[in-house]
């Protein structure tokens, strides 16, 4: 994956908080019946952020809303347009966040205002409580105020299959928006037959793309021929440049980023795996 630019967050997200200490049952266990954990259990696991509730007010999350924390001591993932890393420690049912950075990408106004409130909410000490099995699991993080984040597990996308939506050009190690109102516009599916087809902003498209290892060989990609506005034209351009040739490839899960051969490439992110309502 490649790194991203940095900056150091704006919301004062993710301050140190002490690692408060478990009373009662240890690691693991639940409430007699085996259902709810923490533990262990919320580690390694990809969580979608399905909704946000402050104060009794529930919001919805945006789609790349996401929190992945490793047996490192690492939390990072998407506050639903910009990614984030920080510390995290983990004792018992308790997940200690702590100093962070984000990205520096520009929202659209009512992601902001859920990234400022998810960022206000997941910092520090939080009460954590998983539940279900494998695919099916949910969790709950609880702050001391009583503010609630309800997430559920979310399985890794194939490369082959899945209808990949372009969420941002690359140009060197730099992530940048989609030019102004062509979010949505365009995704590309790959075939098991070595074909690969979609939308690049404005045309459909289809071709070949050959996959060998972490590389990815497109053939010349025949195309509808509307014109469409300015920054619809805009992105076309830009992902015809690194939908071309020899490309290299990595799927991080439910991302993929391609990189072209001339520095240039693009992000792209697969639908959310259902629709489950929140359970948390």
């Amino acid at each position: 994956m490649r790194t991203r630019r940095m900056a150091l967050s704006l919301l004062a997200l993710l301050t140190l908080a002490a690692c408060g200490s478990e009373s009662g049952s240890g690691a693991g266990s639940g409430d007699g019946g085996g259902t709810v954990r923490a533990g262990p259990d919320v580690t390694g696991v990809r969580w979608k952020v399905s909704s946000l509730t402050v104060q009794g007010q529930k919001s919805t999350a945006p789609a790349d809303a996401h929190i992945e924390i490793d047996a490192e001591g690492k939390a990072t993932g998407s506050l639903g347009c910009n990614r984030f890393t920080a510390d995290a420690g983990l004792e018992g049912d308790k997940v200690t966040i702590g100093p962070g950075t984000t990205t520096g990408m520009g929202c659209a106004k009512d992601v902001q205002r859920f990234e400022n409130a998810l960022g206000k909410a997941l910092h520090g000490e939080l009460r954590a409580e998983v539940a279900g099995e494998d695919d099916e699991r949910t969790l709950t993080l609880t702050t001391a105020r009583g503010d609630s984040i309800a997430l559920a597990s979310e399985p890794a996308a194939p490369l082959v299959g899945t209808a990949w939506k372009v969420t941002a050009l690359v140009s060197g190690k730099t992530a940048t928006s989609l030019p102004a109102g062509t979010k949505g516009k365009a995704h590309l599916t790959f075939g098991k037959d070595g074909s690969v087809a979609g939308n690049l902003g404005c045309n459909s498209f289809h071709g070949k793309a050959k996959v060998s290892g972490s590389t990815l060989t497109f053939g010349r990609l025949a195309s509808t021929k509307m014109m469409c506005a300015g920054p619809r034209m805009e992105l076309e351009r830009a992902l015809l440049r690194v939908l071309d040739g020899r490309t290299t490839y990595t799927v991080d899960h439910r991302t993929l980023s391609i990189d072209g051969g001339n520095g240039e490439g693009l992000d792209a992110s697969a639908p959310a795996a259902d629709d489950r309502p929140d359970r948390g």
